[in-house]
Order: C-alpha cells, then sequence, then structure tokens
C-alpha cells in the first residue's frame, strides 16, 4: 500500500474518497479509528492509502481535482 495523504480535515477524506471511488481506484483509509480515540487534538491524522499499483492513476486523478499540494511526498 502506498500513502496518498494524511489530514484530520474530515471534508477533505469525503472529497478523496469521492473521487477514487468514482475512478474505481480501492483505497483505505488508515487510522481511522486511532484519530477518534486521541480525542480532538489531532496529534494522529488519518491515512488515504491505495495498492501500488493503483497508485500513479490516483495521484494523477486528485492532482487533476486540485489536490496535489495535499499529496504526500514519495
Amino acid at each position: 500500500m502506498v500513502e496518498l495523504l494524511r489530514t484530520n480535515d474530515p471534508v477533505l477524506i469525503s472529497f478523496v474518497e469521492a473521487i477514487l471511488a468514482g475512478e474505481n481506484i480501492g483505497f483505505l483509509v488508515a487510522d481511522q479509528h486511532m484519530s477518534v480515540l486521541e480525542g480532538s487534538l489531532g496529534f494522529i491524522r488519518r491515512r488515504i492509502l491505495v495498492a501500488a499499483p493503483d497508485a500513479a492513476r490516483a495521484r494523477i486523478v486528485l492532482d487533476e481535482a486540485g489536490l496535489g499540494p495535499e499529496l504526500s511526498r514519495l
């Protein structure tokens, strides 16, 4: 799995999920439950992960949606 981005922003996560689902790119939101356990302090950011073969395509799609600056660097 390859990390695409890390964030505490639930709106951004929903947007990324909608884009990836619309392109039929499988993804996983990691640390979703850990961020709830630590409260609203924001120490643990959620991560969006995709399978390695889909990473390049996912990055292109998210970049085209204007999310290039949000993407994790390789």
